[in-house]
């Protein structure tokens, strides 16, 4: 699929059948990392048939195919995206900013005036990327066995 051809996804939340689904997607985008951070990141270890069932997890799909992934919920913090995944082949295409506009919405819709994410600091894309779209960086900390770098975006109403 080309950039131009890329339609905006449908989002759903995902079911207990699409835990492998879920996974694999998950896996396509983010084992480019292992190397580079030492280990696979925190998104591949997610139990995703235990994120499922707390409904925590969205899927984008285009032509019925799942494309990208989105853990979302709510902690002591506020709303919080765990993790945003886009099939390799796809990614720059506006699938990932759709997933966080959804989580944005979601996160108004539930109260809440701003939402928060982290990456790990040897994902240097994503340090350009969140910053781009309205994140700013609040912390910096060893968390969960990884350097994560950690962003807050006020919302709209």
């Amino acid at each position: 699929m080309q950039q131009e051809d890329c339609v905006l996804p449908i989002i759903r939340q995902a079911s207990a059948s699409d835990a492998n689904v879920v996974k694999a997607c998950v896996i396509a985008a983010f084992e480019i990392y292992t190397e580079r951070i030492g280990k696979p990141p925190a998104p591949m270890l997610l139990d995703f048939p235990a994120e499922i069932k707390a409904g925590h997890v969205w899927l984008a799909e285009s032509n019925g195919q799942v494309i990208g992934v989105l853990v979302q919920y709510e902690t002591q913090q506020g709303f919080y995206i765990d993790t945003v995944a886009v099939l390799p082949h796809l990614q720059g295409t506006g699938i990932g900013k759709a997933l966080l506009q959804f989580a944005e919405q979601e996160a108004l819709r539930r109260g809440y005036d701003s939402i928060y994410l982290c990456t790990n600091v040897k994902m240097t894309e994503n340090q350009i990327f969140y910053p781009r779209i309205g994140y700013m960086e609040y912390e910096r900390k060893f968390d969960g066995g990884y350097d994560r770098i950690f962003y807050r975006k006020q919302l709209l109403r």
